[in-house]
């Protein structure tokens, strides 16, 4: 059976790898706190195996993630000037493999789908070929590997040494930003366990006079853009906001269909992801990679889109849903 550990596993290699290049990276002047970030994130993944079997204190785990914390928010982190192509090569190689470019990248998915709907259903010797619960994750993970040789074989690499190389040189590009949507999850899970969203319910239980339905649809959706500019990331919102008033008033009060409203609450959310800069990995990161000279650029192009299909979503929730 293939476990989704192994994947853990090679991911946190992979961070280990690419972290003992860094440090070897002279041309990156803080190149010890960026090897100290990434190598402790790649531990972390291997390390964390025996946390969640419970063979090992999970207190170390959490010391490693405060010291990245204090690595990234004191600035000792930084970027390196490996060897790149020159933007005249890029295009010529853009120009000579065109939309083919994108197999590559095309194949995760395709992959990973195929993992989820038909390898889950093989077995050998009644063991299952991938861990039950978690063939979505493995088809992830075996997507990526599949990608990784399709894209050497057509661009007739034989170093694995350059996509690791190209690897390392996104990872110092996109920096601890890439990490904030698993952080962002975490808090709103800590938000739901402390009770925000109880005492969010309480409130807008007292404000909303009673059947006003338009008005609890308003205050659901526009609270789910809020938290999520807020907190950057729709599932942190989610917890909260559907505690608070998708679930007591909505689907319980108010007899709508769960599914609807719940699927179009997050919908209202994603709108706020699309204007807020702590959503750095989809607005602050693909500014700094193409070099953008507005980094805030992206926002204020998504911000009439994002506000329309807020109200989009609205009408739809208080039409279709409830």
């Amino acid at each position: 059976m293939i476990k989704a550990e192994w994947f853990y596993w090679l991911v946190g290699g992979i961070f280990l790898v690419m972290a003992a290049q860094m440090l070897t990276d002279r041309t990156n002047p803080k190149r010890v706190g960026t090897a100290a970030f990434w190598g402790l994130l790649g531990l972390g993944f291997i390390y964390g195996t025996w946390v969640a079997d419970k063979s090992a204190p999970a207190e170390p785990l959490g010391a490693a993630v405060l010291v990245m914390v204090c690595l990234a928010g004191f600035g000792f982190t930084g970027r390196g000037k490996g060897a790149e192509a020159t933007p005249e090569e890029r295009e010529a190689r853009a120009a000579r493999w065109g939309s083919r470019l994108f197999v590559p990248a095309l194949t995760i998915p395709v992959v990973a789908l195929l993992c989820a709907v038909g390898v889950k259903k093989l077995s050998v010797d009644g063991e299952p070929v991938l861990q039950k619960g978690s063939e979505t994750i493995l088809g992830l993970g075996i997507g990526a590997v599949v990608a990784l040789v399709v894209g050497m074989v057509m661009l007739r690499e034989k170093r694995l040494s350059t996509p690791v190389h190209a690897g390392r040189t996104m990872l110092e590009s996109m920096g601890w930003a890439m990490l904030l949507p698993q952080l962002l999850a975490t808090l709103g899970s800590i938000f739901s366990v402390a009770g925000v969203g109880d005492q969010v319910r309480r409130i807008t239980t007292a404000v909303l006079p009673d059947g006003s339905l338009f008005l609890a649809v308003v205050v659901y959706c526009v609270g789910m853009f809020l938290f999520t500019v807020v907190m950057g990331n729709g599932f942190a919102a989610f917890p909260v906001m559907t505690a608070a008033v998708g679930w007591p008033v909505l689907v319980i009060q108010e007899g709508g269909n769960a599914p609807a409203v719940l699927a179009i609450g997050m919908l209202a959310g994603f709108c706020g992801t699309l204007v807020t800069p702590m959503a750095a990995n989809y607005n602050i990161v693909p500014a700094a990679l193409l070099e953008l000279k507005d980094q805030y650029g992206p926002i204020k192009a998504q911000m009439p889109t994002a506000v329309a299909l807020l109200g989009c979503n609205i009408v739809i929730m208080y039409v279709f849903a409830v």
